[in-house]
């Protein structure tokens, strides 16, 4: 069966049964490897995407169900370029990185985080930080890295 969704930006039609999860579709069809498929339960939201600008768990989301929609994958986050969006260079400069697999879907949530509050606290990082199971890190790095994000972006840096 064939579905229609734009991807990053991009109008894309994929080939797979409707019930197909999100992630697999965004992976093996599209060929998008930064979303992540760890438990596919929606537990560990190493899979996390935007769809239609929320945050979902893309494990749990039949690709059916994002007919007609928008998808953001991690990739959409740095510029066509390459440059880093600062929430990656600031993970970055905090060396907050570690295995990776949780990492593309700690980045999307903590994007959902700044774009509905560009100034949180650290209760705020670390609630948005729920969903996201990291087992190689203690997560102070992640919210560091997150308020220091916030922090450039307010600064217009």
């Amino acid at each position: 069966m064939s579905t229609e969704l734009t991807v990053n930006g991009e109008v894309r039609r994929v080939h797979a049964d409707p019930m197909t999860p999100l992630a697999r579709v965004l992976r093996e069809e599209l060929h998008l490897s930064g979303t992540k498929m760890a438990c596919g339960e929606g537990f560990c939201g190493s899979c996390t995407v935007f769809v239609d600008d929320d945050a979902v768990a893309s494990c749990l989301v039949p690709v059916g169900h994002a007919e007609g929609r928008s998808v953001r994958t991690v990739e959409s986050l740095a510029d066509p370029a390459g440059a880093l969006s600062p929430l990656q260079q600031a993970m970055k400069d905090a060396d907050a990185v570690q295995c990776g697999m949780c990492f593309p879907g700690v980045l999307m949530s903590l994007s959902a985080l700044l774009e509905s509050d560009p100034a949180p606290d650290r209760d705020d990082v670390r609630e948005a930080l729920v969903g996201n199971i990291c087992r190689c890190t203690g997560y102070e790095r992640i919210v560091d890295a997150a308020l220091a994000a916030a922090q450039a972006e307010g600064n217009g840096s």
